[in-house]
């Protein structure tokens, strides 16, 4: 079966110090061999894709990168030598890499000049953006000319997970709880819930959010957010049930998740259409999530849908 994967992470020379502070979130074995699987993009990488049957990956870099950076001036320029860096990747190997747009987002409408640069220039497929940037979240006002530009671009924004801009009590004691085996889907969530409840999807209905890590356990939550919301202390008024977003304007991928469990609930939630298949290479086995994924007990036409046709249709790839 044709696979498109669409969190697959690179790093460059330059941003590698920006990258090392997710060092405390994996263990240092992990952190040590994925810098070097990051920063190729030629035999090795093609050859772990080609072994599994993974025909087209869409690359990001890997966060924090610039949304770290506290001078708006450098985070654009590093930004926009990224991604100059990725189209050149790509042009080398068209047939088999996509890219997603790294935003300097302490500017949004530089941040939105740089997305449509991307898309239009470059050839991009949309953005990936690390969580919060030096504390302002997605549902920030300061963020409207972005919606209203990605919007207009249908570009999809992949909301990937980063630190919180502080370290709870609640994480104390447990360095296992800190990272991707639990807060980053904690704080992922939560933005995503953000933005919900801001109502950016009012604005801007053709905006579109993708969440990665079979979205970050939201699936399993909307009736229970549905009904809550009715008794919540409410900042503003929704024009549709919060579930509802979820099935317009968000899709999840299946990337770190390889259990049949969470995929079923996650496509009963969201709808068939809604679902696309993930690695997170290098951070996960590429053989194991597409075995899992090949041998999944489910209809060969919802394999067909996860594997590839959803993320053609949502990235608007060419189908070949």
């Amino acid at each position: 079966m044709k696979k498109i994967a669409l969190e697959e992470h690179f790093m460059l020379p330059g941003l590698v110090e920006y990258w090392r502070e997710t060092a405390a979130n994996i263990n240092r074995e992990l952190y040590e061999r994925a810098l070097a699987a990051l920063s190729d993009f030629g035999e090795r990488r093609l050859e772990v894709m080609n072994e599994n049957g993974v025909e087209f990956v869409v690359l990001s870099l890997a966060g924090p990168g610039v949304q770290i950076e506290r001078s708006a001036g450098t985070a654009l320029r590093l930004a926009r030598e990224a991604n100059d860096s990725l189209a050149r990747e790509v042009q080398k190997q068209p047939g088999r890499y996509g890219g997603f747009a790294h935003l300097p987002m302490q500017d949004p409408m530089a941040a939105a000049d740089e997305l449509e640069r991307c898309m239009r220039d470059l050839g991009f497929q949309g953005a990936m953006i690390n969580g919060h940037t030096n504390g302002a979240y997605l549902d920030d006002d300061r963020f409207s000319p972005f919606w209203e530009r990605s919007s207009a671009l249908s570009a999809p924004i992949y909301l990937h997970p980063g630190n919180p801009p502080d370290r709870p009590y609640m994480y104390s004691g447990h360095p296992e709880l800190w990272g991707p085996m639990w807060s980053w889907g904690v704080e992922t969530a939560n933005h995503a819930l953000r933005i919900v409840f801001s109502g950016v999807f009012d604005r801007y209905p053709k905006a579109r959010v993708i969440l990665g890590h079979m979205g970050e356990a939201l699936p399993f939550q909307l009736w229970r957010i549905d009904s809550r919301w009715k008794i919540s202390n409410r900042s503003r008024e929704l024009n549709k049930q919060p579930s509802e977003y979820f099935r317009t304007n968000i899709a999840v991928t299946t990337s770190g998740v390889s259990s049949l469990e969470p995929l079923l609930c996650a496509v009963s939630a969201l709808g068939e259409d809604n679902v696309m298949f993930s690695i997170d290479y290098p951070f996960e086995d590429s053989s194991v999530a597409c075995e899992f994924i090949n041998t999944a007990p489910i209809g060969e036409g919802l394999r067909a849908k996860l594997c590839h046709r959803n993320a053609e249709s949502i990235l608007r790839l060419p189908i070949k």
